[in-house]
């Protein structure tokens, strides 16, 4: 895993399943090596604002993208997209909502709080490693970052 000063990519995904193809889709094709992994929507939290387990960790260190499932324990990755989006010093992450859910009521909540992408997860792995691939080299690679204060 990553140097967390130094994270690009923070996936947030509850199934060890998802997280394995979507760091092994990233990696093969070199996107990233500064990935960091977490498996509930609190401990993102805590990464994204420095506080419990990454305590003294600056906002400054803040990742490029958050790759964020919906379904998590302990907080949901809208209550997660919520927080991000309402905070001065994260808003402007990119947050790509990278879920199973199809349902209508989830993708517009999300873009209503300030998603940046809404991708359901393909079942069929060849179709999972492009989608993201496609979004690293977006979000990694073509995309302009906003310098964060």
């Amino acid at each position: 895993m990553a140097d967390i000063k130094e994270v690009e990519v923070l996936l947030v995904e509850d199934n060890p399943n998802d997280q394995e193809l979507t760091l092994r889709a990233l990696k093969k094709k070199n996107i990233s090596n500064r990935i960091h992994v977490v498996s509930d929507g609190a401990e993102a939290l805590e990464f994204l604002f420095g506080t419990g387990a990454y305590s003294g960790r600056s906002r400054r260190d803040a990742p490029r993208v958050v790759l964020l499932d919906i379904k998590l324990p302990k907080v949901s990755g809208i209550e997660v997209l919520r927080k991000i989006k309402a905070e001065p010093d994260l808003r402007l992450i990119p947050v790509v909502m990278l879920t199973s859910s199809k349902e209508e009521p989830d993708v517009q909540e999300c873009y209503r709080l300030g998603a940046n992408s809404y991708i359901v997860k393909p079942v069929d792995f060849d179709k999972f490693t492009d989608a993201v691939v496609n979004l690293g080299f977006y979000w990694l690679l073509t995309n302009e970052p906003p310098r964060l204060k």
